[in-house]
């Protein structure tokens, strides 16, 4: 979505940084802001100098953003780290997937050089958002044309067989600016083996002002992205670092396109307006190697895999109103969404051979899989289905005092899903609908300190990948979708919150904090099984609390300190139980969650030396606590602390850079899960050994 102005260059950095536009759907203050939301600004991502968008994600306080490979991901944002569409992940404000077809590896489609900021509100946002915006909502800000000409190029590339190419540039002529900016990454031959992927992006953005009140914004994004898909190791392997993937068959490939058109119009200083259309086409397919389901004990050596297709494309408008009046300083946000998304999905069955490492019958892991045939007629999923989403929102914020800042918002989302279902060849109508509300207050009492409140609710309807893909463990053979046997529902959040923030030493010291509670109502929780499969199941009721807290201190300028991190409880209160008595999964009342570490965190030492102007270093830490591998709270994964360095030099325009990632050398997973059941053995999702990236980039300007 359109994003309002905020203030003139000449603003003090410091204030730019506490302008927002997430949280509200327009420019406001962080001391109006009662949500914990955090921002990267320009100067962070570019220091960065990120080969994957969670390299910069991670450095805020409350997030944690797990690496798959390749760009590949799951998010932690106030929930165990999970594939769920917990999270909303927004470009430029307008949600990159529809309702119902969200996707956790939606961020591979950013184009990193494309990127002016990110802000990121912590907690449920559905009441201005909609559904997903629940755990965390991420609105990824692209750069815009600038006033004088700029051109910049570079390449990035490690000892691992990465590289990249990156271009951008812009200007404005006249009434019209223009921004176009690429990037083409390419894996080869890397640490871990069948690893390679590709990837290319370009953005282009035109603003037009027609007007000094009126203005006309076409931008525009297409993505083109393969990966092999390494999977996970054993236990042994990954031990010893043997980085050798059990599958070379499996893949993930993606097509995306995103445009749009918005109309902005200033009415007065005090009246705004705007209207955007756009349109999304995706096409995503996939070998999976998390697809392949294999069991230890019955029949070891052979094992099912799937191939699947999962195509969308969306036809919609948004538009929103603000309004300023003088009475109470009070300013009325409203808007409403219409979106037409038809989506086709199929998914097949692939029979497997299962080559095993030697070992105690039972007990053994697998060396290899390979492909012994192919069923495109034994369906997992087979469906067509038009979504209809609409929605109406509005927010009020005003003074009843002068220090304090009182808002009220809500939102009603309708989503509608017409379909055919191929596997039972039935046809027919699911609605999901929810209203949602906010309440949160500020409170200013002096110019370096803030308090705030708020009380928040979330919810998120079952993606419809769930809804009909067939029951796991029947092989595709009942026709039954898993919505019809475990009738599946949408999960509810109600949030409570308390936070503050304070400013000493003239903007030196900062500190910011969050205390939540978060209970959830049908949840939709992954188990996984004997075999390495996925079910689905709507899980009662879960509780999600813990502290936030960042802070930051400038004591010259020649250093900089930041420390982030959260504490954090996630709990199972009342799970719903299968009335199936085969089913391993226990009762799990009152056990953690797992994949949910209660520590985590990033912290980092900058240094600008004045003996040479224009180099910076520094030193990255990142915590990851442990955390229990299964949803029966049998074992526990340690965790793990990274450290990761970088430095570069501006030389008159050319930069030079490098970054050491995994300084250590530490061995340590990402993830690491296993199945349910006694004697269940552990999978990991390896991380890389120490890595080096270098570059080199040309940044050209005609700046006054």
């Amino acid at each position: 979505m359109a994003q309002n102005k905020t203030k003139q260059d000449t603003t003090k950095s410091q204030e730019l940084e506490n302008i927002f536009v997430t949280a509200n759907r327009t420019a406001t203050l962080r001391k109006e802001t009662p949500v914990a939301i955090s921002k990267l600004t320009a100067k962070t991502i570019h220091e960065a100098k990120a080969t994957a968008v969670y390299e910069i994600v991670n450095k805020i306080p409350g997030v944690l953003m797990v690496n798959l490979g390749n760009e590949q991901h799951m998010m932690s944002i106030r929930q165990p780290m999970t594939t769920n569409a917990y999270y909303l992940y927004l470009e430029d404000g307008l949600p990159i997937r529809p309702m119902g077809i969200f996707n956790h590896n939606a961020l591979l489609e950013i184009n990193q050089f494309n990127l002016q900021s990110i802000e990121v509100v912590k907690g449920p946002v559905s009441s201005l958002y909609g559904p997903e915006a629940v755990g965390g909502t991420i609105n990824l800000i692209s750069l815009k044309p600038p006033v004088d000409p700029e051109f910049k190029f570079g390449v990035q590339a490690d000892n691992y067989g990465y590289r990249r190419f990156q271009a951008a540039g812009g200007a404005t002529i006249g009434k019209v600016g223009f921004h176009i900016a690429g990037i083409s990454s390419l894996q080869e031959n890397g640490w871990m083996t069948h690893s390679d992927y590709n990837k290319d992006n370009l953005n282009a953005r035109i603003d037009y002002n027609i007007s000094s009140s009126t203005r006309l914004i076409s931008s525009t994004m297409y993505g083109k992205y393969y990966s092999d898909m390494s999977g996970t190791v054993n236990e042994e392997a990954f031990n010893n670092r043997t980085y050798k993937s059990s599958s070379d068959f499996t893949y993930r490939k993606s097509d995306a396109l995103r445009t749009r058109l918005t109309l902005e119009h200033d009415w007065n200083d005090k009246s705004s307006s705007y209207i955007t259309a756009y349109l999304r086409d995706n096409k995503l397919g996939q070998n999976p190697s998390y697809g392949i389901k294999w069991s230890p004990t019955s029949n070891p050596t052979t094992a099912k895999g799937e191939v699947n297709s999962n195509n969308f494309k969306s036809y919609g408008a948004i538009g929103q109103h603000t309004q300023k009046f003088d009475f109470l300083n009070t300013k009325i946000v409203a808007g409403a969404l219409y979106d037409y998304s038809p989506v086709t999905y199929w998914s097949y069955v692939i029979d497997l051979k299962a080559n095993l490492n030697p070992g105690e019958a039972g007990k053994q892991t697998v060396d290899s899989y390979e492909i012994i045939a192919e069923h495109p007629d034994t369906k997992l999923a087979d469906y067509s289905a038009d979504i209809f989403n609409t929605a109406a929102y509005a927010q009020i914020s005003f003074n009843p005092f002068e220090k304090l800042v009182l808002t009220v918002g809500g939102r009603y989302d309708n989503m509608k899903v017409d379909y055919d279902n191929a596997l039972d060849l039935s046809s027919g109508s699911k609605v999901y609908d929810k209203a949602t509300f906010k309440v949160g207050a500020n409170y200013n009492p002096v110019e370096f300190a803030g308090f705030y409140g708020n009380y928040s609710q979330g919810f998120a309807p079952p993606g419809i990948t769930s809804i009909f893909r067939t029951k796991p463990g029947t092989g595709g053979t009942t026709g039954v979708p898993a919505d019809f046997y475990y009738n599946l529902e949408p999960a509810t959040f109600n949030n409570y919150e308390v936070g503050g923030w304070f400013s000493f030493l003239e903007n030196k010291l900062n500190f910011d904090y969050a205390f939540y509670y978060m209970e959830g109502k049908n949840e939709l929780l992954n188990i996984k099984l004997a075999d390495n499969s996925t079910d689905y199941r709507s899980a009662g009721e879960t509780r999600h609390k813990g502290i936030e807290f960042g802070a930051s201190y400038r004591p010259s300028k020649q250093f900089n300190f930041r420390l982030g991190g959260t504490y954090a409880q996630h709990t199972y209160i009342d799970f719903k139980l299968s009335d199936k008595p085969a089913d391993p999964v226990q009762n799990l009342n009152g056990k953690e969650m797992p994949a949910a570490p209660k520590w985590s965190g990033n912290s980092e030492i900058t240094y600008y030396p004045n003996w040479l102007p224009n180099l910076r270093t520094s030193i990255e830490w990142q915590l990851v606590g442990s955390y229990y591998q299964d949803q029966i709270n049998t074992i526990k994964y340690d965790g793990y602390n990274l450290f990761n360095a970088r430095v570069g030099y501006q030389w008159r325009k050319i930069e030079i850079y490098g970054n050491v990632m995994n300084l250590t050398d530490k061995l340590y997973a990402y993830n690491v899960s296993r199945a349910n059941t006694a004697g269940a053995q552990p999978t990991y999702t390896a991380a890389a050994p120490r890595t080096f990236v270098f570059g080199i980039q040309y940044n050209f300007s005609l700046k006054k």
